[in-house]
């Protein structure tokens, strides 16, 4: 079986199950990027388009950055707001079932599940399903594979979050997971009538005065380590507080860090709450991150991984510099 036999093959696998369920919940990881969110919205549109009921559900809710998206699927936030108990839970975009919020994590064995990513290091999860594809970009290929077998066209608001999924995870079509395969399906979302500089608008958001405010903060207190190799911003509550800003307002910050020259690491450790971290790593080339990731409970892509501390930033940091330093390419440099 070649490769494309074998998504078809999964991917009518799957559609079989949406078929057969009805109250179907849709998840992906929380605090979520533009792929999570845009695959959420995709697989509810699909759900919509088959005639189910179903709901969005994130932990962190749809982050104000996003609500231009052109869609009338609300998030719910809290799983008893549901309007119906759930008989089948679908997530998107979620290595890990911890990342799905302390709710639904606690709920998830109990229920039937799919699981739709596209992280290599994903443990296969889903009592029911897993289609792990890492060969895809974006978990919104697998929604726009799903969609193809189910005869449901991509078109619509369907092709603009489809298309979202594809924008964020590929950076714009420039990160080096980008294939002719990604390309193909843009070009075909254009020719359904999506227009890429409305998507294109809504990735860039614009900056509130919090946000720059906070991001000049923080680059007058950038810190290199392993010779300049690995550059990495903090970000403790009070930093937040000081200038009405949140965890959202750090999006694109690590990959502006990585930019820097001589940088083949970037890293932003942030406070989430009291005693709890969330990190993001970012490289470029042969520099490989994921295994730090994975040494701190975390995961990813080789050129872009995370974990989440359970601790204070004071203790995090050693620990994040200790797994830094296993990486081959900073190594062989003193800290």
């Amino acid at each position: 079986m070649n490769e494309m036999d074998d998504i078809q093959t999964q991917a009518a696998r799957i559609e079989e199950l949406l078929r057969a369920h009805d109250d179907i919940l849709v998840a992906a990881h929380a605090s979520p990027d533009g792929d999570a969110v845009g695959a959420t919205i995709a697989m509810g549109l699909l759900l919509r388009a088959l005639g189910k009921r179903f709901a969005l559900y994130n932990a962190s809710g749809l982050p104000e950055r996003y609500r231009g998206l052109s869609t009338p699927l609300a998030f719910y936030a809290s799983l008893a707001a549901l309007p119906f108990r759930p008989k089948l839970v679908v997530t998107v975009d979620c290595g890990d079932p911890a990342r799905l919020g302390p709710e639904l994590a606690a709920a998830l064995p109990a229920l039937p599940s799919v699981n739709l990513d596209h992280h290599p290091d994903n443990p296969h999860y889903g009592s029911l399903a897993n289609w792990v594809e890492p060969s895809f970009a974006a978990a919104g290929q697998l929604v726009a594979e799903i969609a193809r077998v189910a005869g449901v066209a991509l078109t619509g608001e369907l092709a603009e979050a489809l298309y979202f999924s594809l924008l964020s995870d590929t950076g714009a079509f420039a990160y080096d997971n980008t294939t002719a395969r990604e390309f193909r399906l843009a070009a075909e979302l254009v020719d359904n009538g999506l227009s890429p500089a409305r998507a294109r608008e809504l990735l860039n958001a614009p900056w509130s005065l919090r946000k720059s405010r906070l991001w000049f903060f923080l680059f007058s207190g950038l810190t290199p380590y392993f010779d300049g190799r690995l550059l990495l911003a903090t970000v403790r509550l009070e930093d937040f507080a000081a200038f009405g800003a949140s965890s959202e307002d750090l999006e694109g910050l690590v990959e502006c860090l990585r930019r820097h020259e001589g940088v083949l690491v970037a890293a932003v450790l942030h406070e989430e709450i009291p005693g709890f971290c969330k990190l993001s790593l970012r490289s470029f080339g042969s520099t490989d991150v994921r295994a730090a990731a994975a040494r701190l409970g975390g995961g990813g892509h080789m050129h872009a991984a995370g974990a989440t501390l359970h601790e204070p930033l004071e203790k995090a940091l050693p620990r994040v510099l200790e797994a830094a330093g296993e990486i081959p390419e900073l190594a062989d440099s003193a800290a």
